[in-house]
């Protein structure tokens, strides 16, 4: 695993970045800030925009291709028709803000080595007999309530997933849902999800997907949910395995929601660990420290590290970091923290709220570590 962190002071822009090589295929997870410097939106868009060709233009990228992209806006519905998106790959705008005064922060994934082409709203990245789907920024503003958008959005997803011979039940691996509002409108989603899933074969006897369900404005003014996804085929069902630590947490059916705490997938080359939105929670289902952001957010990477060392992992593997954080006047000492513990890995911290008020922080993430599994194709 490789880290770089490039400022470019000319724009006020930095550049953080992880690399990961086995095999065939390389994979970078980007993530670009610009310093508050009083400019109004499109200056800030502007200097991201030039710190994402200054990345492109980075030696060691030659070759990359975006697979997808996720803006972190403050103000999604006025600023997303200011953005001129000129990258193909699958997108997702979302008002979280982030919580270092700027307006826009971005998080890129990109490969070297596959094939990745566009379509069905989708970006598919195809090698060695595997296709990636990732599909982002689906929304159904049609109807009035959480729960009907989330059972439309999640159809129009299984549709979408038809025209790859895929289903939800066997090729989904990891979802996001955004909630406006997420105090409110959150239970609508949750009651969605778990009949939408019951009628595709995920229910607690099968399994459900790593997934974060977190507060997050969608560009619409109309849309109260956000879905993005990532899908595979080309696997075979023992790649696939999902984590639990059970030591410090319950299995979230237990209080209603049905998501997986976390994946593994495993290749011949190297395997994945996809963290869902994690918090400070016990293996009860309760929240512990309420009220004390320090101590939550000390939970919290405990239990992140338990999920990853059930997945053969470490903070080391760890990619890049999205943190949630329901009260912006807890920035500064959960920046701190982050710094000191994290000094190398990519990551953004916004202003989103978690599904429970008492929660203060989440957090969520993706590792990679170089494995040899014969019994598997590389990736």
């Amino acid at each position: 695993m490789d880290y770089k962190s490039t400022n470019i002071e000319e724009i006020g822009a930095r550049i953080e970045l992880t690399s990961f090589t086995a095999g065939e295929v390389t994979e970078f997870h980007a993530i670009l800030h610009v310093k508050p410097q009083g400019d109004v939106f499109e200056g800030q868009l502007s200097r991201i925009q030039q710190a994402e060709s200054a990345l492109m233009a980075m030696p060691e990228l030659a070759g990359a291709t975006a697979v997808f992209k996720r803006y972190f806006l403050s103000d999604a519905t006025n600023q997303v028709p200011l953005i001129n998106e000129k990258n193909p790959c699958t997108t997702s705008y979302i008002q979280q803000p982030p919580l270092d005064g700027s307006k826009i922060a971005v998080w890129l994934y990109l490969q070297r080595g596959t094939d990745v082409r566009n379509m069905d709203e989708s970006t598919v990245v195809a090698h060695n007999g595997y296709q990636h789907i990732w599909t982002m920024g689906l929304m159904n503003s049609t109807a009035d309530t959480s729960y009907m958008q989330t059972w439309k959005t999640l159809f129009a997803y299984i549709d979408i997933l038809k025209n790859f011979n895929a289903t939800l039940e066997a090729n989904c691996i990891r979802t996001w849902f955004f909630v406006r509002d997420v105090d409110t409108q959150y239970n609508g989603l949750v009651k969605s999800r778990r009949e939408c899933f019951a009628e595709q074969g995920l229910t607690s006897d099968t399994h459900f997907i790593a997934s974060t369900g977190i507060g997050g404005t969608p560009a619409d003014p109309k849309a109260l949910v956000q879905l993005g996804s990532y899908a595979m085929t080309g696997f075979e069902p023992e790649q696939q395995r999902y984590l639990h630590a059970l030591s410090h947490l319950n299995r979230t059916i237990e209080y209603g929601v049905t998501f997986e705490r976390g994946t593994l997938m495993q290749y011949g080359d190297r395997n994945h660990v996809f963290i869902s939105g994690t918090a400070s929670i016990n293996n009860k289902g309760e929240v512990v420290y309420v009220g004390d952001i320090v101590h939550q957010t000390y939970r919290m990477w405990e239990n992140v590290e338990k999920l990853l060392e059930e997945g053969g992992m470490a903070y080391d593997d760890v990619m890049q970091i999205i943190v949630y954080l329901r009260d912006c006047a807890d920035y500064e000492i959960v920046q701190k923290l982050f710094e000191e513990k994290f000094p190398n890995i990519p990551y953004v911290i916004t202003l989103a709220p978690v599904c429970r008020p008492t929660w203060l922080i989440e957090m969520e993430c993706m590792a990679v570590k170089k494995a040899d599994n014969p019994q598997f194709r590389n990736f």
